[in-house]
């Protein structure tokens, strides 16, 4: 038998909760690079917005899965999977241990479990898409909770995109959408979630503090930026919070108080999402966001899952 390849972790939590920090002790320690699991960090540009660590700010480990596509360019999860397994492959084949890090819940389920894509129809999917752009996606949102309550429930009102994918999966399948969404079984035994777990109100804090710090760091400009690049004929990146309530505001639909604040709200409602992905997985060990030890602890369950690997 030859050298058993390094574990795969994945890092997992609500927005703010300090996934990042964690990341970066786990990859130092086990001698890892980070691969992002963030579906806005994989376009050029939206930097802000989506909290991307800066280049210094990585501590010289290489980081994969950002800066792919430009703002124009749409991604799917199916995408998104083939290459993060890619990436995720190729570092353990140098012996080099994955350590998944990011906000897009689906994105890293997608990747870690047992997930195959329901087809797609081009007619189907080209009329909702022009129903969304006639009726606005909070109708077909509505509508998405009649058919399939739980999916509605984890996709934003305002992300039409999904919005429409999961209709069209209910037309072409006569299933619900959320009955193709992956299931509890991962792909390669050898992996480990491990949650950041914290409380309620201090998550409320922090993700406010969090959006208060982005527009003193230029989000406004950034989105200008972006906008003059293509970012709203984007129907991916379009959909990233901060970006949407930020050109509300440049087209004059708020003010920048305005914006902030259903920025915040957004991003709080996000981070319910995303814990109801995560709450009733039993397979994530949760180590809690001010454990000074959270660390040791994380990198003890990895090498416990690589001494049964």
């Amino acid at each position: 038998m030859g050298t058993p390849k390094p574990p795969i972790v994945a890092i997992v939590g609500p927005t703010a909760s300090g996934k990042t920090a964690l990341s970066l002790d786990l990859a130092e320690r086990l001698g890892g690079e980070i691969v992002n699991t963030d579906a806005m960090q994989v376009y050029r540009g939206m930097d802000v917005g989506t909290a991307k660590l800066p280049v210094a700010e990585r501590r010289g480990i290489p980081h994969h899965l950002l800066d792919l596509l430009d703002v124009r360019e749409p991604a799917t999860v199916a995408e998104f999977q083939g290459w993060a397994r890619d990436a995720i492959e190729g570092l353990r084949e140098r012996a080099t241990t994955p350590v998944l890090v990011g906000g897009s819940a689906l994105y890293t389920r997608a990747v870690l479990d047992r997930f195959e894509f329901p087809g797609t129809d081009p007619v189907v999917r080209a009329r909702l898409e022009d129903e969304l752009d006639r009726v606005g996606s909070a109708v077909l949102h509505a509508r998405l909770t009649e058919q399939d309550p739980e999916a509605a429930a984890r996709i934003e009102v305002g992300n039409g995109r999904r919005v429409v994918r999961a209709l069209e999966v209910i037309e072409i399948t006569g299933r619900r959408f959320s009955a193709s969404l992956p299931v509890l079984e991962y792909v390669d035994p050898a992996t480990v979630q491990i949650g950041v777990a914290i409380e309620r109100d201090v998550l409320e804090q922090r993700i406010r503090l969090r959006v208060e710090q982005m527009f003193r760091d230029g989000l406004v400009a950034e989105v200008e930026r972006l906008l003059a690049d293509g970012l709203a004929e984007g129907r991916t990146a379009a959909a990233a919070i901060g970006y949407r309530q930020v050109m509300a505001h440049l087209a004059g639909e708020t003010t920048l108080e305005e914006a902030a604040e259903r920025t915040v709200i957004a991003t709080r409602r996000f981070a319910r999402r995303q814990m109801a992905w995560w709450r009733d997985d039993p397979r994530i060990v949760w180590v809690d966001h001010d454990d000074p030890g959270r660390a040791d602890r994380a990198v003890e369950l990895v090498r416990s899952v690589g001494a049964r690997a």
